[in-house]
């Protein structure tokens, strides 16, 4: 059986800015109560910072050194209480990422994206 083909890095910083796009996209016109209340756009914002953290994962640590603006860990952290349901999940915790780190989060990921595109 032949080992999977191993995709370049970037093509993970390209998932990460989708998925971050994806759920600002799915909470836009929500406020905090109504997101908890949201039922589809809940679970596919919360489905797609699962994916932001597992594509984390795949970033080299070499490439994650050179951007410590990022938070790495915390980013996968996240997914893995996510992912496992660690102690419940915290609403209040939950907007706080969406309207905050997501946001900064997809200015990093796409200036990560520019520095790599345009190396000059």
């Amino acid at each position: 059986m032949s080992e999977p083909l191993q995709r370049e890095w970037h093509f993970y910083i390209d998932d990460m800015i989708g998925f971050c796009a994806k759920v600002l996209e799915y909470t836009r016109h929500l406020d905090e109560n109504s997101f908890g209340a949201s039922g589809v756009n809940y679970d596919a914002a919360l489905r797609n910072m699962e994916l932001i953290g597992e594509a984390a994962t795949h970033i080299p640590d070499q490439v994650r050194s050179r951007h410590p603006e990022i938070a790495w860990r915390k980013v996968i952290a996240t997914r893995n209480r996510l992912i496992h349901g660690y102690l419940g999940i915290d609403n209040d915790v939950l907007w706080s990422i969406v309207q905050t780190d997501i946001p900064q989060l997809l200015q990093q990921l796409r200036q990560i994206k520019r520095t790599w595109a345009d190396p000059a």
